[in-house]
């Protein structure tokens, strides 16, 4: 777990990765992190912008140190999700910046039909899998949407280009994780943390 002075840090980081790509087209080196920055971690980064998702890439697995996750996250993040155009300058002060630091996946050790029950919604974030078909929903998702347990399990399918009963397949792998979340209030503005583990969903 981070600490919330580490998690503005990591806000900041992204930030500021954000900034240096779209203005002069450099990547930030690191410097003087606090050790958790060197620790393998899965990460996202997560671009709002008046409201609507503006990008949202990341590592699922812990495959890097979270300082360089971060940064290539933000990068990536503002520039290749193929569902949005590049980040402009003159866009970068109406972005939120939002640092979801994962732990590692692990399969339910369940029957698939058991799934519904165990997926905790507002804790849980979900990977579906299944040959070459993979999808992933962060756990802000869930209440951010309204969707119950078994919509967030239909709807990760979806995500993966399956059907939204997918999981039930034997062949399928479904697998979850925690997460800690660290998002500015508002455009390079205050740092706070945020929890949706007690957030009811609506139908």
């Amino acid at each position: 777990m981070l600490t919330m002075q580490e998690g503005r840090l990591a806000v900041r980081l992204a930030r500021d990765a954000l900034t240096n790509y779209i203005e002069k087209k450099k990547i930030i080196e690191l410097k003087n992190l606090p050790p958790v920055f060197d620790e393998l971690r899965g990460v996202f980064v997560t671009l709002h912008m008046e409201g609507d998702l503006r990008g949202c890439i990341g590592y699922p697995q812990p495959v890097m140190p979270l300082g360089r996750a971060i940064v290539d996250s933000a990068i990536n993040a503002c520039s290749r999700d193929p569902r949005f155009p590049c980040v402009r300058p003159g866009e970068l002060k109406q972005i939120v910046v939002e640092v979801t630091i994962l732990t590692k996946p692990e399969p339910y050790d369940a029957p698939k039909k058991k799934l519904p029950e165990l997926v905790r919604v507002g804790k849980d974030g979900l990977i579906v899998s299944k040959g070459p078909y993979s999808g992933l929903l962060l756990p802000q998702v869930a209440p951010e949407w309204g969707f119950d347990s078994l919509e967030f399990l239909s709807q990760t399918c979806v995500k993966a280009g399956l059907s939204p009963d997918a999981w039930l397949d034997e062949d399928t792998v479904v697998q979850h994780f925690e997460a800690q979340i660290f998002a500015e209030v508002a455009p390079e503005r205050e740092v706070i943390e945020k929890s949706y583990a007690d957030t009811a969903c609506g139908t």
